[in-house]
């Protein structure tokens, strides 16, 4: 590898561009970046991710950045790796990269600048309980494959045509690396580490000024994206686009906060198997057996009385603000909040219905990944990317997540876009509002 410069070169000011196209290199607009705004936008996304993964290097360098194996959790050198290997297994390494979604999922590759390289970081060949035992590279040789990945990803960019086959591979680059990012960030929520005060500052759930449910009116909508030259970019999962009819429903302008929440903890929420799906109170009896749950992840207080709500917060622990949105939840604790509202989580269709439709009404979305009721399938006419991997074997066992969360990029905050998560995951930075029944 090559010896590894200090850091990248700072990120470029955002630059304005004409009428019609994306303003800002952080805006949901990047799904129809140009090939200028996406290099800045890739070089502010590497800037990024070794900022973050700065924080790592504070804290566990001395211990060569060990961390337990858990579900929730990758060795950080692996996800480091990682970043930079999709980077250019499907952009430097693939012939086929001018073809975009079409390009064949098998189509031959050249070698990586990093003989080892899908040894290490490619997921079919190191899987998630391998990794803690592959002999990685050390930090600086790292961010050195990084360095020198994206000079080869910035060099094919600047020779690519400007079509959305062509800008394809560029394009889902960026935002895999977004996605990483969050992972970072979760990470070092979930280790208990502590973050820089810009890092610290950005990461903060805002306080919520509270609106009355909205009536959204019964309507045929278009769900999903369509994708090529309509939209740009789009996720496999997101496709084809298909008329749904919507009855009538009510949904929560805003997501379930902590004063709410503890109204249901206060009232014996965590006590009362009624209120449970049945898998979901067997999970809460295993969690109540191993260290005594009776509230959200990293929620080391929370007063019926009172209402003081304390979650710790990348180490510190913090006292929440009743207007903030609960956080740290699985699908099984919104599920139950709900039952116990009388009222349930909406369909992923109400979701994106009201967050293209309502928002001049107060519907505010992106402070949490929000939970909802919808198991994560296929829409009709599904035809998965060229990553096999992306997004089919997770159908019918995933929750869908909608929205953002404070940690996630402005660009990848777009409406259809589909997280999705096992409902048993709280590392997340999820919670939920609600419908009603």
């Amino acid at each position: 590898m090559a010896t590894e410069p200090s850091s990248l070169p700072p990120s470029p000011a955002p630059r304005l561009l004409a009428p019609g196209s994306p303003t800002l290199i952080d805006s949901p607009q990047m799904r129809r970046a140009s090939r200028d705004l996406l290099s800045l936008a890739l070089m502010d996304a590497r800037n990024h991710t070794l900022h973050l993964f700065g924080q790592f290097r504070n804290a566990l360098e001395a211990v060569n950045y060990r961390v337990p194996e858990h579900p929730a959790l990758n060795p950080p050198l692996w996800l480091l790796g990682h970043v930079g290997w999709f980077q250019e297994r499907w952009i430097g390494r693939n012939l086929q990269r001018s073809l975009g979604a079409r390009c064949a999922p098998d189509a031959c590759r050249l070698a990586s600048i990093e003989p080892n390289a899908d040894r290490w970081w490619d997921p079919e060949q190191a899987p998630h309980s391998a990794r803690w035992a592959l002999s990685l590279p050390d930090s600086a040789n790292s961010r050195a494959f990084l360095l020198d990945t994206l000079e080869s990803t910035l060099e094919l960019l600047e020779k690519a045509e400007s079509d959305d086959d062509a800008l394809y591979f560029f394009r889902l680059a960026l935002f895999q690396e977004d996605l990483q990012g969050e992972a970072l960030a979760g990470m070092a929520q979930t280790l208990g580490m502590a973050l820089d005060r810009p890092l610290l500052s950005a990461f903060t759930p805002g306080a919520m000024a509270l609106r009355e449910p909205l009536l959204i009116p019964a309507t045929t909508w278009q769900m999903g994206s369509a994708g090529g030259s309509e939209a740009g970019f789009a996720f496999d999962n997101e496709q084809a686009a298909h008329a749904l009819k919507v009855p009538e429903f009510e949904i929560d302008a805003q997501a379930v906060t902590w004063a709410q929440f503890v109204e249901f903890v206060a009232d014996g929420g965590y006590d009362r198997q009624d209120l449970w799906h049945p898998d979901g109170w067997l999970w809460l009896q295993a969690q109540t057996a191993a260290d005594g749950r009776r509230g959200p992840r990293h929620v080391e207080q929370i007063g019926s009385a009172s209402g003081a709500v304390v979650q710790t917060r990348f180490g510190q622990p913090v006292r929440m603000q009743a207007s903030q949105p609960a956080m740290h939840l699985t699908w099984w604790e919104a599920d139950a909040w709900c039952r116990w509202a009388g009222r349930r989580l909406p369909a992923e269709v109400e979701w994106e219905l009201a967050a293209h439709s309502a928002g001049r009404r107060g519907f505010r979305w992106g402070d949490v990944w929000e939970w909802t009721g919808t198991t994560f399938r296929a829409y009709p006419g599904f035809a998965p990317g060229p990553g096999q991997a992306w997004s089919a074997p997770f159908f019918g066992s995933h929750k869908v997540l909608r929205g953002a969360s404070f940690a996630t990029r402005a660009r990848m905050k777009h409406p259809n876009f589909r997280n999705h998560s096992h409902p048993d995951r709280d590392d997340l930075f999820c919670g939920f509002r609600s419908c009603a029944l």
